[in-house]
């Protein structure tokens, strides 16, 4: 098993219509995932706690970037959960 943490910049999601901004940065974070792993995106699940964080202030206005905890089991799944600090 091999564990991360990753910073994971979001502020390009600001760029897209304000309706899917959250949305949006959920698909980065599985993106920003895949390509620090070496995995596939199907393979990706994220803790409810990303989720949480993500849409705390809506889904107009995601934070600039998060830090993620994740974990790449040997057959490619990887899990995903918000970094404590």
């Amino acid at each position: 098993m091999e564990e991360k943490l990753i910073k994971i910049p979001l502020n390009g999601v600001k760029e897209t219509s304000r309706r899917l901004r959250a949305k949006k940065a959920i698909n980065k974070t599985k993106v920003e995932l895949k390509k620090h792993l070496n995995s596939s995106e199907e393979n990706i699940y994220l803790d409810n706690s990303i989720n949480e964080k993500i849409w705390e202030r809506g889904i107009e206005n995601p934070p600039n970037e998060i830090r993620v905890r994740a974990r790449r089991f040997e057959d490619g799944v990887v899990e995903a959960e918000i970094a404590e600090d």
